[in-house]
């Protein structure tokens, strides 16, 4: 009977939630999609083919149980399918709006590669995940038996919240340290609320914050406490601070006012969101509003910003991408929702020098064009002599990617192993760093990445902190 609730993918075409009008939604910071209905999400769930070998789990980071939270999606068995979910994953609803699915579990689907269209496995995580906020289904966090030991955790993004959610479960005394004045990182203030409203992250930060989990906020390491200090302090710590420098090119004009980095416009953005007083908004200096904006990079960060200088009524916005569309590392489907909601993308191209006499003005523009594979395997993109142009520009949004601080000099600790590209060294299995206690997780080992690669590597690591703290204790106990 539960298999003939399946296999409907021959029958029943994809659909996804439907979304609102571009310029409606384009007006906004909401969603631009709702959740499905119930009915609609079973009928989606039910075109899983249930294959032998699920390719789109062998494709998610996190390992999830897709075809089996699909077919109890199906089976109108709905809480049982947010319990399967929840197990793999601390975050699901989040994981369901801002994973590009279509590089990962839906680009990976069967009935995808046989012409009808993926699974829409994003919308229906999304979609059980709030039902069973709205059911009362998200139980508190039960905290295990205390062990007298306690985490520092650095960094209150994806992979910091994470891992404190399982160490407190194992029943550690949790410690999270940010610098923001919210937790959240990139989710709360780098990711704009078309994609992810932010109460629904905030409800998972309460819910750890229930669990008596501890944040400090405004606390940076390095002025408040010497990574040292902390050591001493706690048991075991954790660096999951992610990446926040901004890549930069050197070229003539750069130094112009007017030109941004993209997480200063996004973080203003957010912020107002919140209500905050934020002064280098309301002075216009990171306000699209009335502006010409140029965007240049090609990854989802340029989307989030093109699409929020259209929401804050710039007057026109353009995207450079030195690549064709085909060869973007962004979602395609961000892509589309921008094209609707009015920006236009400029392919192959790529500022060559900014212009103006106290504030940008204008940027000259080299025509790109497609060479020969570079060590990636990808085209590597190479100037066209005879392609220059130019293009006005008030307000100019470097979006060109994020590479990770000094920390062994920001932490006061020199001894502190890095990379050759600044990323913390850590072991490969267990996630430790050369200083015993000190673990590392998400994109200050991996480099820029994405959120659902740090929840698993924040799910992964506590297995091994847990372990090394237990050994300290046989240590301590046999040297006494």
């Amino acid at each position: 009977m539960a298999q003939e609730r399946m296999l409907k993918f021959v029958a029943t075409s994809q659909s996804f939630p439907e979304k609102r009008e571009a310029l409606l939604r384009a007006e906004d910071f909401h969603e631009i999609a709702n959740r499905y209905a119930p009915d609609k999400a079973a009928e989606q769930a039910s075109r899983c083919s249930q294959c032998g070998v699920p390719y789109c789990s062998v494709h998610c980071p996190l390992g999830n149980h897709i075809p089996d939270w699909l077919r109890l999606t199906a089976e109108g068995r709905l809480r049982e399918a947010y319990e399967l979910s929840n197990l793999t994953s601390s975050m699901p609803e989040i994981c369901g709006r801002i994973c590009p699915q279509d590089r990962l579990c839906e680009g990976n689907c069967v009935i995808e590669f046989s012409g009808h269209g993926a699974v829409t496995i994003g919308s229906v995580e999304k979609y059980i995940t709030d039902a069973a906020w709205a059911e009362g289904w998200v139980e508190p966090i039960e905290v295990g038996p205390v062990r007298g030991q306690s985490v520092g955790i650095i960094g209150a993004g994806p992979g910091g919240l994470t891992a404190a959610e399982y160490l407190r479960v194992a029943g550690y005394e949790v410690h999270i340290y940010d610098r923001h004045d919210r937790a959240g990182g990139l989710l709360t203030y780098g990711i704009p609320g078309f994609k992810l409203e932010k109460d629904v992250v905030m409800r998972r930060v309460e819910r750890l914050k229930d669990a008596g989990i501890l944040f400090h906020t405004n606390f940076k390491v390095g002025r408040d406490a010497s990574l040292d200090e902390m050591r001493a302090k706690h048991d075991s710590i954790l660096i999951a601070t992610g990446v926040y420098k901004a890549r930069d090119i050197k070229t003539p004009g750069i130094g112009l006012s007017g030109i941004h980095a993209a997480l200063d416009f996004l973080t203003a953005s957010n912020r107002k969101g919140f209500g905050d007083a934020v002064p280098a908004f309301d002075d216009g200096t990171l306000n699209a509003e009335g502006k010409n904006v140029v965007v240049i990079g090609g990854g989802d960060t340029a989307m989030d910003c093109v699409r929020t200088a259209v929401r804050q009524g710039a007057k026109s916005v353009k995207c450079l991408y030195r690549r064709d569309r085909d060869n973007m590392p962004g979602s395609q489907r961000e892509v589309a929702n921008a094209e609707e909601e009015g920006v236009e993308f400029v392919w192959l191209s790529a500022p060559k020098a900014f212009d103006g006499k106290d504030a940008v003005a204008k940027v000259h523009v080299s025509k790109m064009r497609l060479g020969a594979p570079d060590a990636s395997g990808r085209r590597a993109p190479e100037q066209d002599p005879e392609g220059d142009f130019t293009l006005d520009a008030d307000m100019v949004i470097m979006a060109l990617g994020f590479e990770p601080e000094d920390l062994p000099t920001l932490f006061g600790s020199p001894d502190l192993n890095v990379t050759r590209w600044g990323t913390i060294r850590a072991d490969h299995v267990t996630g430790m760093t050369n200083l015993p206690g000190v673990f590392a997780v998400g994109d200050i080992v991996r480099g820029a990445s994405l959120v659902v690669w740090a929840i698993k590597d924040g799910r992964d690591v506590v297995e091994h902190m847990h372990r090394w703290m237990q050994k300290q204790i046989i240590r301590e106990k046999a040297a006494a």
